[in-house]
């Protein structure tokens, strides 16, 4: 006689979601990831932020069809009591199963390649600009190519990290380590393990490291209330340094934007130097000393302390467009206090992201960030095939009555400065309360 199952109810699954204690619902199936998560690739993040829930969708969408046969050993025998499925989860997993079968997530064919080629033409060019000119334009044109290269660089950091974009994983690594710790003095660990939360928790105020830039930025006044980073691990204080900046945020973006990779430094060194468990913490402290060695020798080789300042800004300020293209995506999109939940996965990442309308001729610049909501959806699927999907997408969302956000990149600058004004504006109020003889008058003369 068969063996019955034996159910476990969504009350009871949710009593497992805690460090020590990680059960998950893929299809129905409960599965124990306490063990696995200390040395699963993502992290253990993705795992508590989805713990005690259904946690299908996220699954398919961050793994590989062979990851489905090392489910079982994580199996604890329980099934979902009523699990059900929505029609939207029915039809995105439909999707990601066509596109598996057309090959798509396994055909890379963006030239990482030829794109390694031109940050390399890009980089010896602002170092010969450097070493072989006495002129401070062609020194100021030399910081500005450094910074394209940084840029480019950081495309392939964030290919490589959502999928192999090498022959194969040990070049694939080589890549990173190259790219992202010595060329751009970007630790590769901390930027998977930070991006890998803003997926999971897209536009979560509480749970997305993207969204968490107080005292500096606030894109909602619900940050008011001094919320809590889950990632950080910290109370986000809304006092009164963090008023006075949030109120002329609006101004100062652009300008922060220009400096916004001293934070990224900052951020490598905090993630490379903690108690965490970082994987291969030797190639990317490595990695970090040889940026902290080539660049400032190349700074130092510049006749003077006037032209090495305008050389560093100059790239760093290049660099700070694609600080600002990350922020585009998501900053006017919606947010939510609270975690992530693995029941809306197809919602939450449409709710909380803005496409870039462009033409394909531009595609270089964005990145692929041009398609944020399909990258979100299907982050393992390569750049190139994101404008191939993006029909199919939309004609799900229309499906589903869902949002479907999209915007040139100037209206999308206008909507961010809009979004940050408005907030602003309320942190001004906050400041500036009503006198309480002006708020008297208003109750004697409207009753």
């Amino acid at each position: 006689m068969a063996e019955s199952k034996r159910y476990i109810s969504q009350t009871e699954l949710e009593n497992h979601q805690k460090p020590g204690d990680l059960w998950i619902s893929i299809q129905g199936k409960i599965y124990d990831v306490t063990e696995w998560s200390r040395e699963h690739p993502g992290g253990a993040l993705p795992l508590l932020n989805l713990a005690g829930q259904d946690a299908t969708d996220a699954f398919v969408a961050y793994h590989p069809g062979l990851a489905w046969q090392y489910l079982d050993k994580f199996f604890t025998g329980y099934y979902l009591k009523d699990y059900s499925v929505s029609e939207v989860s029915k039809d995105f997993r439909k999707l990601a199963a066509e596109f598996s079968k057309m090959g798509l997530f396994e055909k890379k064919e963006h030239g990482t390649g030829i794109l390694l080629c031109i940050i390399a033409l890009l980089f010896s060019i602002s170092v010969y600009g450097v070493l072989c000119s006495n002129s401070a334009l062609v020194h100021l044109l030399s910081g500005a190519l450094l910074g394209f290269s940084w840029i480019q660089s950081g495309w392939i950091g964030h290919d490589s990290g959502h999928y192999q974009v090498m022959s194969s994983r040990k070049f694939n690594r080589v890549a990173q380590i190259l790219t992202g710790n010595c060329l751009a003095g970007i630790s590769i660990g901390w930027w998977k393990w930070n991006h890998n939360a803003h997926h999971i928790a897209c536009n979560s105020l509480e749970f997305d490291p993207d969204l968490q830039h107080m005292p500096i930025f606030a894109v909602s006044s619900k940050l008011f209330n001094s919320l809590t980073s889950y990632f950080y691990e910290r109370k986000m204080n809304f006092d009164s340094i963090a008023r006075f900046l949030v109120s002329y945020q609006h101004w100062t973006f652009y300008p922060v934007m220009c400096f916004a990779r001293i934070n990224l430094f900052a951020q490598s060194f905090l993630f490379l130097f903690s108690e965490r468990k970082v994987p291969n913490r030797g190639q990317e402290i490595l990695g970090i000393l040889v940026y902290w060695t080539w660049f400032p020798l190349l700074v130092s080789c510049l006749p003077n302390w006037g032209e090495r300042l305008m050389f560093v800004v100059a790239s760093f300020a290049v660099t700070g467009i694609q600080h600002v293209q990350f922020c585009l995506n998501h900053f006017s999109s919606s947010v939510y206090v609270g975690p992530p939940s693995g029941n809306n996965w197809f919602e939450k990442q449409t709710d909380g992201t803005l496409d870039i309308v462009c033409s394909s001729w531009m595609d270089w610049f964005h990145g692929g960030l041009q398609f944020q909501i399909e990258h979100h959806l299907f982050p393992r699927l390569p750049r190139c095939h994101l404008r191939k999907v993006s029909p199919f997408v939309q004609e799900l969302c229309k499906k589903h009555n869902l949002q479907y956000d999209t915007a040139s990149f100037w209206k999308a600058n206008v909507m961010t400065i809009e979004t940050l004004r408005s907030a602003a504006l309320q942190a001004r109020i906050l400041s500036n309360p009503v006198p309480k003889n002006l708020v008297l008058e208003a109750v004697k003369t409207h009753g």
